[in-house]
């Protein structure tokens, strides 16, 4: 069965369609959701929202642009509503740090400890780092989609470098140290 044909049966709510759309997809949304979660319990429940939503609004799908970055929009739109809906974005200090690139070598550290860390940041970096850098919105999107002043994001992604960069040159001395 063609994707198209998938997605008309998803849309006319038959059970066995949503199934395996639902196994096409899950790995690559689940992926998705935990770049914006704290944690895999936090992901695993806004990858299950996130399929609500998508079964909910998948009648709204009308095949044009990639089904695929719709659904990871749907995904990423639905966890970063939770955030908002618990106001995480309330401005607090807009003041705009100057940015300044981190520059981190694969040799350096490894992928799971960057997303580690990452996960760890306060939602409000987490989630402007992740648009920004992993999903290269600019900032007048991200200020759009989270509510928030382009100056606060801008803020906001300093200062979340700030604290990876900090984070990495800690490890990196920790390692240096038991070498």
């Amino acid at each position: 069965m063609s994707l198209e044909q998938l997605i008309h049966k998803c849309k006319n709510n038959n059970r066995d369609a949503q199934a395996q759309l639902y196994s096409l997809y899950v790995k690559k949304l689940y992926a998705t959701s935990l770049k914006y979660s704290r944690n895999k319990l936090e992901a695993e429940d806004n990858l299950q929202d996130s399929f609500m939503v998508i079964f909910e609004k998948i009648s709204q799908y009308n095949f044009k642009g990639s089904f695929e970055g719709w659904l990871r929009r749907i995904t990423v739109n639905t966890v970063l509503q939770k955030y908002r809906s618990k106001g995480v974005f309330e401005v607090i200090n807009e003041r705009v740090l100057e940015e300044r690139p981190v520059t981190v070598y694969e040799e350096d550290v490894s992928l799971d400890f960057l997303l580690s860390i990452v996960q760890e940041l306060p939602d409000r970096y987490r989630l402007v780092f992740n648009l920004y850098v992993l999903d290269d919105y600019s900032h007048q999107e991200i200020a759009e989609m989270l509510g928030i002043s382009q100056g606060t994001s801008k803020s906001n992604l300093a200062r979340a470098r700030m604290i990876l960069k900090t984070k990495v040159e800690t490890f990196k001395k920790k390692i240096a140290i038991n070498e």
